[in-house]
């Protein structure tokens, strides 16, 4: 009866309204397809999530974008964007098919609203500092774009 009774306390306990903290989301985008549509599928799917979508575009060889990639993924910026989902695309691999669905920038990072079809919205933000800088130098712009 006690094992149980330990059981049933056991099951319980991951149901007894705790909520786990969201995080900042980083979606890789697959290698090939066309970006609006691979955009819109994905607007789509945070839209049910209840999440806020930005197309992020960096580089390996990228240091403010290695910089905020490593922020996010170590939850260094989850209190700041708990809702936030970035669909990640590489500026080296992806340019030309980015260039068509209007993703395009002179800078990066590049993080830029999609509109309902997909295609960039023209509301975006682009490149920052190099250093221990770079995450503090994007954040409070990011925030700006998501409002």
């Amino acid at each position: 009866m006690r094992l149980w009774v330990l059981a049933v306390a056991l099951l319980g306990a991951g149901s007894c309204g705790v909520t786990e903290a969201k995080r900042v989301e980083i979606v890789a985008a697959p290698p090939t397809g066309d970006v609006a549509g691979l955009v819109r599928a994905e607007l789509a799917r945070a839209a049910h999530d209840q999440r806020s979508l930005l197309v992020y575009v960096g580089a390996t060889w990228c240091e403010p974008c290695r910089r905020f990639h490593e922020a996010a993924k170590a939850g260094k910026l989850d209190k700041l964007f708990p809702e936030l989902r970035l669909y990640e695309l590489d500026a080296d691999r992806d340019a030309e098919r980015l260039a068509t669905a209007g993703y395009a920038s002179h800078f990066i990072p590049l993080f830029a609203r999609p509109g309902p079809d997909g295609r960039a919205s023209g509301k975006q933000i682009e490149g920052s500092v190099k250093g221990d800088g770079a995450v503090g130098e994007i954040a409070p712009r990011l925030r700006a774009l998501l409002q």
